[in-house]
C-alpha cells in the first residue's frame, strides 16, 4: 500500500475567552442543569464575526510557518468540515482554496462525521492520495457554533450552552512514510441516525421565518442513550484499529479523542486501560470543540513537546447521537 503520512497539524482559537461564571450568571431553570452531560468547562472561546475561512486561514498559519507557503497552496486535495456553514448550500472549500492561493484537484465540503469527522477526513484524503500515488492534502475542521447558536439570548440560559467552544484545527497529509497512517476504522450506525434533533421555541423548521431560537433537542432519556452508546462505540473503534496493527490498547502512547465532557473522557481511557497523562484533556480550557478537538488537541501536545518521536497516536471519537464512530492509528515521527 502506498504510504500516506499525517505530516503536521495546526490550530486556532478565537480571541474571546469565556469562563464558566459567564454562563452561571445567565443560567435559567433548565431541568437538565444537573445532568452529567452539562458539567461546564472552566473556559472556552467564542467566535465574533469570523467566518469559517477566516478560521482555517488562521489555523493554517502554523503550517505555513513550519513548512512554507507552498506546502499549503500546493495541496492536491482540500477537505473541509464546518459545524455551521456561513452560507446555506455552499460550503467553505472554494473560499478557503482562494484564501490559501490553492488550486486543488479535489475540493470537498464534508458535512457528516460530526465530532469524529477528523478521522473520516483522514481516511478520505488518504484514499484519494493513494489513488493518485502522489501529492498532498489539507483537511480542515471548523467549530463555530458556540458564539453563534449557543450564545443566543434564549439558548444561553440553557445548560447545553455552557459546553461548546469554538476553534479550528487543520492537518497536512503527504504521500510519504514520515508519520504513516497505519490504519483507519470508520463505522456508520444508521440505526442511530436522526436521534440527534434541533428544535426551535416556536416549533417551526429551522429555515422557516419565526421568533424561536434554534437549539439542540436534548431530553433525559435521549442523553442516557447517547451516554451508553458513546461509552461503548469509541473504545470499540480504537480497539479494532489496535487489533489490526497488532498492538494492545494499553500500549497506545497518545489517545486523542473528541472532548464532549469529563464523563466520556474518563470512561474511554479506563476502557482502553490508559493513564490520564496519555489521554490529553482540552475540555476545561476549550470546551467541546466537536470535530476540531482532535487536531487542536494533538497540536497542543506537539507544541508542548509531549509527543516523543515514534509515538503511537490513536485518534478516536463518535458523532451526534452515535450514528458514526471512528478511529485511526498514526506512527508519529515529526
Amino acid at each position: 500500500m502506498i504510504p500516506v503520512s499525517l505530516t503536521d497539524v495546526s490550530s486556532y482559537l478565537p480571541g474571546r475567552r469565556v469562563d464558566a461564571d459567564h454562563f452561571a450568571a445567565l443560567a435559567g431553570t433548565d431541568e437538565l442543569a444537573d445532568n452529567v452531560m452539562f458539567c461546564a468547562p472552566r473556559h472556552r472561546h467564542h467566535v465574533a464575526d469570523e467566518t469559517a475561512e477566516d478560521m482555517v486561514e488562521r489555523a493554517a498559519a502554523g503550517l505555513v510557518e513550519r513548512h512554507g507557503a507552498r506546502a499549503v497552496s500546493g495541496v492536491d486535495v482540500l477537505i473541509t468540515h464546518t459545524q455551521l456553514p456561513d452560507l446555506p448550500v455552499v460550503g467553505c472549500g472554494g473560499t478557503v482554496a482562494r484564501r490559501l492561493g490553492a488550486r486543488p484537484e479535489w475540493v470537498i465540503d464534508l458535512h457528516n462525521g460530526g465530532c469524529a469527522s477528523f478521522v473520516l477526513m483522514l481516511k478520505l484524503a488518504a484514499d484519494i492520495l493513494r489513488g493518485r500515488g502522489r501529492g498532498s492534502a489539507l483537511v480542515c475542521n471548523v467549530q463555530n457554533t458556540a458564539g453563534r447558536v449557543f450564545a443566543q439570548s434564549e439558548v444561553r440560559t440553557l445548560a447545553q450552552a455552557a459546553i461548546p467552544g469554538d476553534g479550528c484545527g487543520v492537518a497536512l497529509l503527504t504521500v510519504s512514510d514520515a508519520s504513516p497512517i497505519l490504519d483507519v476504522e470508520c463505522r456508520h450506525h444508521p440505526e442511530f441516525a436522526g436521534d440527534m434533533t434541533v428544535v426551535t421555541g416556536d416549533g417551526r423548521r429551522y429555515w422557516a421565518p419565526g421568533t424561536g431560537q434554534l437549539r439542540v433537542g436534548f431530553t433525559e432519556s435521549g442523553i442516557a442513550e447517547v451516554l451508553t452508546r458513546g461509552n461503548r462505540l469509541v473504545p470499540e473503534a480504537a480497539a479494532a484499529v489496535c487489533d489490526r496493527i497488532g498492538v494492545d490498547t494499553a500500549d497506545i502512547d497518545l489517545l486523542v479523542t473528541n472532548q464532549p465532557n469529563r464523563v466520556f473522557l474518563r470512561t474511554w481511557r479506563d476502557a482502553l486501560r490508559l493513564p490520564a497523562e496519555r489521554h490529553p484533556d482540552t475540555f476545561d480550557d476549550c470546551g467541546n470543540l466537536f470535530g476540531a478537538a482532535m487536531p487542536l488537541t494533538l497540536d497542543r501536545e506537539l507544541r508542548a513537546g509531549r509527543v516523543p518521536d515514534g509515538s503511537l497516536v490513536v485518534f478516536a471519537g463518535f458523532a451526534h447521537a452515535g450514528d458514526f464512530s471512528a478511529a485511526a492509528a498514526v506512527s508519529w515521527r515529526p
